[in-house]
């Protein structure tokens, strides 16, 4: 009979195994999609309150996927997002098989393998938060970990981020020192980044450009693909409906 501590020595290394194998690829999922659309789970806005509060990680990002959604953002910093990690568990429990964007402020490796652990295909890494060093640091250990990287960027000197290498490229629509929100951004910023990152057009060797925050019309999204981006990350549009899932089917067939 074989004793207690060989058994959890063999269910460890399944562990290890289990978060060392390869995750669906949230840059390869785009360039396939046709909508693009990264559906967010999001409970709460430091700036709005509670969006939904009984939102459930079992049920909403599993019908995002059941919807069309492309890839899923999941919100996992608890004090001002109302996320946790077991979010992102309880999703890949359901059913969810898309690729997850770990969607929080990323400052430190242990955060990476918090990642890794719960089921993330991808991690967001915010230039604002982070000093070139630092996201060049933390974007190597991600890659290291089987993690793909969306580097997130609000402005023009925040661009030269771009060149460490990321999968994809995101521009957030929304500054997060006053969490005003302008579409815009990403249509001012499209060409200059295209340009720092060598990708105007989505080679295998260019990162994928996303636009973040603020999407809430079809035509914005079709006018955003026709300026080069190929990802558009949606959350309160979708969550602050009775049925998030069916939001974004009716969003889908308008596209």
């Amino acid at each position: 009979m074989q004793d207690i501590l060989q058994q959890i020595i063999a269910t460890k290394l399944k562990e290890l195994e289990r978060m060392r194998a390869k995750k669906p690829s949230l840059r390869e999922a785009l360039l396939q999609s046709e909508t693009g659309i990264i559906a967010e789970f999001k409970r709460r806005s430091p700036s709005k309150g509670w969006i939904k509060e009984e939102g459930r990680a079992d049920v909403i990002p599993l019908s995002y996927q059941q919807n069309g959604a492309a890839a899923l953002s999941i919100l996992t910093d608890e004090h001002y997002f109302g996320g946790s990690d077991d979010f992102i568990r309880q999703a890949r429990q359901s059913g969810v098989t898309l690729p997850i964007l770990y969607k929080n402020f990323v400052i430190d490796e242990a955060q990476l393998y918090a990642a890794a652990l719960c089921g993330a295909s991808a991690v967001l890494l915010i230039a604002a938060c982070l000093s070139k060093a630092d996201c060049k640091r933390l974007l190597d250990k991600a890659h290291a970990l089987g993690l793909e990287v969306l580097l997130e960027m609000h402005s023009e000197p925040e661009l030269e981020y771009a060149a460490l290498g990321p999968d994809l490229c995101g521009i957030n629509n929304r500054n997060l020192g006053s969490f005003v929100t302008d579409v815009d951004n990403s249509f001012r910023l499209a060409e200059r980044l295209r340009s720092v990152c060598g990708c105007t057009t989505a080679t295998d060797s260019s990162p994928v450009l996303v636009s973040e925050s603020g999407i809430s019309n079809p035509d914005t999204v079709k006018a955003l693909r026709q300026a080069g981006f190929r990802g558009f990350l949606i959350g309160e549009n979708f969550m602050k409906t009775d049925d998030p899932g069916l939001a974004l089917n009716e969003f889908i067939s308008q596209l």
